[in-house]
């Protein structure tokens, strides 16, 4: 952390108010549906208990906004700039996730979803090593939580086969609507 930007506490804040964004936006659609359709679903035996996931996810949220305040704090440099764009990205489909998956029940769709987040992470790992190392190894937990959130999710669609393809018709339908989604 080199451009005199280290000790910007506003700056963290401001990393830190992004990611609770996100964390409130994605809060909004999970909370309500833990009463309703989530719970009727099938899942499988490694689905940890409700209590587990704000713990995880306040100490992943914090763990975010820290990574991406240090690569922000880094020289200005083309890796630091695509790895800032990579950390948006992944904050995009963070917040999106719960939305298709709890809101709009689409849990396929929400699986493209994870899938498209977990590349972003794996992405910002790589882009962010080359700026601030530090800033990468704070994004690993983060990865293992969301690899693993994945296989719950494909899980869950496995179990649920009702659920598979609401309001789409197959894969082509998956697509489309995943298609509708990137473009807004």
């Amino acid at each position: 952390m080199t451009n005199g930007r280290k000790g910007s506490l506003l700056a963290l804040a401001g990393f830190g108010l992004a990611t609770a964004g996100a964390a409130w936006y994605g809060s909004r659609y999970s909370r309500g549906n833990r009463d309703g359709w989530y719970r009727k679903l099938r899942k499988p035996g490694f689905t940890p208990p409700d209590e587990v996931f704000p713990a995880v996810w306040t100490a992943l949220y914090a763990l975010i906004a820290y990574s991406g305040w240090r690569v922000w704090s880094s020289a200005s440099s083309r890796d630091r700039d695509h790895a800032l764009r990579l950390w948006i990205s992944q904050l995009a489909a963070n917040a999106e996730w719960s939305k298709l998956f709890f809101k709009d029940r689409r849990p396929a769709l929400a699986l493209a979803d994870i899938f498209a987040l977990e590349g972003s992470i794996i992405g910002y790992i790589s882009a962010s090593h080359k700026v601030d190392r530090g800033a990468a190894y704070a994004f690993v937990p983060y990865a293992a939580w969301v690899a693993f959130a994945t296989v719950l999710n494909a899980e869950i669609l496995r179990l649920n086969p009702e659920v598979r393809d609401t309001g789409s018709s197959g894969t082509l339908g998956i697509l489309a609507d995943l298609l509708r989604v990137v473009r807004g």
